[in-house]
């Protein structure tokens, strides 16, 4: 069988770099200890790796102070402890129709629970949403906006720094889920009103499973999803105070954040927006070959547009997940199908009943996969007369 061609990269990127194992390698090997947990070379190693990281990321999104980037284990984490952290009875949020699960289900939970009001501000056809919409949806009792920088299912990239304008103005927290943006789009989080920014370590940044980030705006005070052992004011009943502890209860990932290190340093080498641009000119010939299928309906911004490494598409009258089936099976070609935890996107384009495959780009991805991808479907559902 031909080798792999992996188009999956909004999932998780593969494979990593080889400094990422190496970096991971050597932790383990060499500062495997738990970092906070005692004063003995190994241990203080081992911090040093989380300083390192922390610094690093905190350079990636423009943060002046790496103590307010808390580490978490993926994206999900990070949001469910921005909101759960935030939001009070009676808050009113502001989000939209291309949330991930990740933001609707807390949300939700906190409505059935807290008694929280949401609205979901709807998106156009390429995913975009309609800021002066946003505008008319405050209230006076509007406690936090979310919103994706990138949609997984459309790959519209949001306008984050005016939407950050928009929320800073009435008073709003903002929260960002970037998911499908950090390392491939520029994030900064003073310049863009970020309050609150969660981010993944195993796409973008090309880390490893397991790690993650959530920043912290120096004047909120969330409350502590988890509480326990941080290895400071240990003489105390109440979670500490300072930062990044009061946020980090428990073991950290010491030897997968020595990963994600290497990812982060991986990532500022290349640039993001070098990175962007390279995922960009893929999904053009992606999307450019894919348009002469027949039936074939592309999801999200035109060619030509400005759009993240995401292409979804639906072909009318086939099964999306077979499409996916077919193309692992016959071409070892990987790709995504179904609702991509994102069921309001789907709502929006008309696709809820048929869900959608998602072919992602990402740093490895090369003309060759694209080619690959493009002569399987060719030959799979042939081309317009």
């Amino acid at each position: 069988m031909e080798e792999l061609v992996y188009l999956d990269h909004a999932a998780t990127s593969w494979p990593k770099p080889l400094e990422v194992g190496s970096a991971m390698m050597d932790a383990l090997q060499n500062s495997g200890a738990n970092a906070g947990r005692g004063n003995h070379s190994l241990a203080i190693g081992a911090g040093r790796v989380l300083v390192r990281a922390r610094s690093k990321l905190a350079e990636l999104f423009s943060v002046s102070n790496a103590q307010n980037i808390a580490f978490t284990h993926n994206t999900t984490m990070g949001l469910n402890m921005a909101i759960k952290g935030t939001l009070q009875p009676g808050d009113h949020v502001i989000t939209t129709m291309t949330e991930h699960n990740s933001v609707r289900r807390p949300l939700e939970f906190l409505r059935q629970t807290l008694g929280i009001s949401i609205d979901y501000v709807k998106v156009d056809r390429d995913g975009q949403v309609d800021l002066l919409e946003l505008q008319r949806t405050f209230k006076p009792n509007t406690k936090m906006v979310i919103c994706n920088h990138s949609s997984n299912l459309f790959g519209s990239i949001l306008p984050i720094g005016e939407i950050g304008d928009i929320a800073k103005s009435n008073g709003a927290v903002f929260l960002v889920d970037a998911a499908q943006s950090a390392g491939s789009l520029t994030i900064d989080v003073r310049k863009m009103n970020i309050d609150l920014l969660a981010f993944p370590g195993h796409k973008g940044l090309l880390g490893p499973q397991g790690t993650g980030g959530l920043y912290i705006a120096p004047e909120l005070d969330l409350i502590p999803l988890m509480h326990g052992g941080t290895g400071s004011q240990s003489e105390n009943s109440e979670q500490p105070t300072v930062r990044p502890d009061r946020y980090e209860a428990g073991t950290q990932n010491g030897v997968g954040i020595a990963g994600l290190l290497a990812g982060v340093t991986k990532v500022m080498s290349l640039g993001p927006e070098n990175i962007h641009r390279q995922e960009w000119e893929l999904t053009q010939k992606l999307m450019e070959g894919l348009s002469v299928i027949p039936g074939m309906k592309l999801l999200g911004p035109g060619i030509g547009s400005e759009r993240s490494g995401i292409v979804s598409f639906v072909i009318e009258g086939e099964d999306s997940a077979d499409i996916a089936h077919r193309l692992d099976r016959k071409h070892n070609i990987a790709v995504r199908a179904g609702m991509h935890c994102t069921p309001l996107a789907h709502k929006a384009a008309s696709t809820l009943k048929s869900g959608a495959v998602r072919a992602s780009v990402g740093v490895t991805s090369t003309d060759e996969d694209v080619h690959r991808m493009l002569i399987a479907m060719t030959e799979m559902y042939g081309q317009k007369k």
